[in-house]
């Protein structure tokens, strides 16, 4: 597995030492948490990173960092929780796919990354994955240069790393990407979080139970999901989720994606280390991918951009729509 994305020694670690502090910061707090429901495990799909070099985030609660990378045109009229809302309609107008689950979802992708998380050139690669729509085998997937049409690489299997142990994958089937069952309702769909949160592989010394109970912790398994597939009606609900999240801006400037369309960008909260940006198209309010930046010395950088090409059911891996 080409290891050609990995941090500069000591950036994880110092990671999961604000990790550790941030949840040893909530336990003292959290006397009232609710028990720790079993978890399900949503892979990240875009972020199976080390095949494609691209960035694992850290989520966890309500810690955000607050440096905002803002442009020097006015941010849209519209809120964020506006933004979201608008693309919850949107969302209700696409076309449904139905998967069995021994199928297959197959996403596209272009994305600008760079090597090292504040320096180095950016490139962009084009990627595509073969999700288990049932969550019966491996994901797998194979990218090229965008540069070069005919350099495609080997299709290969990828397993889910662990991010409290970076050089860990973890011997275990991913689960379902195709998430036909999730109720239409956001007010169901929070519940529905609250008891599936997704899995952050948190390392030993953290305090499960203040994390996982901590109420921010249903929008970030809430944001894992758009990695995967979700029908129509249920990508509404979500997206109305998210507006209802506390914290969620809208960055200024014209917002252009790694395919070059035009966009603006909602910051998520609940980041350790960076930021996360949701990127919608400016006038249909489509979703359109997301970028990460990181900050170090209180100095933020975007390190990975990527823009969702396309999302189709296949029969196996290796088949294109």
């Amino acid at each position: 597995m080409n290891k050609t994305d990995q941090s500069p020694p000591g950036f994880e670690e110092q990671l999961l030492t604000d990790l550790t502090a941030h949840v040893a910061r909530r336990a003292e707090m959290a006397s009232a948490a609710r028990p720790v429901r079993r978890r399900t495990r949503f892979l990240h799909g875009w972020r199976l990173a080390g095949a494609f070099g691209l960035a694992v985030t850290l989520t966890a609660g309500a810690l955000v960092v607050q440096t905002m990378g803002v442009g020097d045109h006015p941010p849209p009229t519209a809120s964020a929780s506006e933004i979201l809302r608008m693309a919850a309609d949107a969302a209700r107008q696409q076309p449904e796919l139905t998967a069995r689950p021994d199928q297959y979802v197959f996403t596209e992708a272009l994305a600008t990354i760079r090597d090292r998380p504040d320096s180095g050139p950016y490139r962009t690669i084009r990627n595509q994955l073969w999700q288990s729509a049932g969550g019966v085998a491996y994901t797998q997937g194979r990218y090229r240069p965008e540069t070069d049409p005919n350099g495609w690489g080997e299709l290969r299997v990828l397993r889910t790393g662990d991010a409290a142990d970076p050089e860990k994958e973890l011997d275990a089937f991913q689960p379902p990407a195709y998430h036909g069952d999730l109720p239409t309702d956001p007010d169901e769909l929070l519940r529905y979080l609250r008891e599936h949160p997704v899995d952050l592989h948190l390392p030993e010394a953290a305090d499960e139970e203040a994390v996982y109970g901590d109420e921010s912790m249903a929008y970030t398994s809430a944001r894992s999901m758009l990695e995967g597939y979700v029908p129509p009606r249920a990508l509404a609900a979500l997206f109305e989720l998210l507006a209802r999240e506390p914290g969620a801006v809208v960055i200024s400037g014209d917002v252009v994606d790694a395919a070059g369309r035009h966009g603006v960008a909602i910051r998520m909260p609940g980041v350790i280390g960076g930021n996360e940006d949701f990127l919608f198209d400016r006038d249909t309010h489509v979703f359109l991918g997301t970028r990460g930046s990181v900050v170090r010395n209180g100095k933020e950088s975007l390190h990975t951009a990527v823009a969702l090409l396309r999302i189709a059911i296949v029969d196996r891996p290796g088949q294109l729509p």
